[in-house]
């Protein structure tokens, strides 16, 4: 083998260097200044995310709370007298635009009488129920047993003033043409009964304790007609109107 040498460099010759040796420069770290934050300004970042979350507790609260009230267990018609069978407690979220009856008040509630027709599953609204007695001192509840054309097609509701008018057939011998003015009770609607398969209905009404008998006795003969009576404002006599006009 051949053995081969190589000069050595003489003094002041330059030495080549390959270009993976080569050390880059080296660039002076920089000094990141500390930021300086207002005490002020953390102060109402702090005051501003804790409003936020209070603000969002309250709106849960408020959306989710629920509270216990009143509602109908069943059909309540018009008139009755309400009872514990009828009312049942139901739980239904904070609202100011219901204003149904709070479940503490159940016990005060039964006995009461419903104002209209009840709907079963309906919150059950003060306006609903009235503690007045049905009858007044002095009145007669009498049961009127009447068919779909005795009694006047708009809808009887519980204290509305009717008249029940006495069609009795014309006694013989009376002359032709004769007009006899008919016999008329006042009274008053204090329950309205369902409407039977043939379209009977039984209508309670109140009237004096005195002509009570005399319009049960109306009621057995099946000889009457039931009205509504005039408006106070309708009932003026026409001769009233012309002094009036005068």
């Amino acid at each position: 083998m051949e053995n081969r040498t190589f000069p050595s460099p003489s003094p002041g010759t330059a030495t080549l260097v390959p270009e993976q040796a080569r050390v880059a420069p080296r660039t002076p770290p920089r000094t990141l200044r500390a930021r300086r934050r207002r005490p002020a300004v953390l102060a109402m970042a702090v005051a501003l995310i804790a409003a936020g979350g209070l603000g969002g507790a309250v709106l849960y609260n408020s959306t989710g709370q629920r509270i216990a009230v009143l509602a109908l267990a069943r059909d309540v018609p018009m008139g009755q007298t309400l009872t514990a069978d009828d009312l049942v407690v139901a739980r239904i979220a904070g609202d100011p635009a219901l204003r149904p009856l709070d479940a503490k008040d159940r016990a005060r509630t039964i006995g009461l009488r419903a104002t209209t027709d009840l709907r079963r599953g309906a919150l059950l609204l003060k306006a609903d129920v009235t503690a007045d007695p049905a009858l007044q001192p002095g009145q007669q509840v009498v049961g009127v047993a009447a068919k779909r054309s005795q009694l006047p097609a708009a809808r009887l509701q519980q204290g509305l003033r009717v008249l029940v008018v006495s069609t009795p057939e014309a006694p013989s011998g009376q002359a032709a043409g004769t007009v006899r003015t008919p016999e008329t009770l006042a009274a008053t609607v204090v329950t309205v009964g369902k409407v039977d398969t043939d379209g009977s209905q039984v209508v309670d009404v109140a009237v004096p304790a005195a002509d009570g008998p005399r319009l049960a006795a109306w009621v057995a003969t099946g000889k009457f007609q039931v009205i509504l009576a005039p408006r106070p404002e309708a009932a003026a006599s026409p001769s009233a109107s012309a002094g009036g006009g005068a």
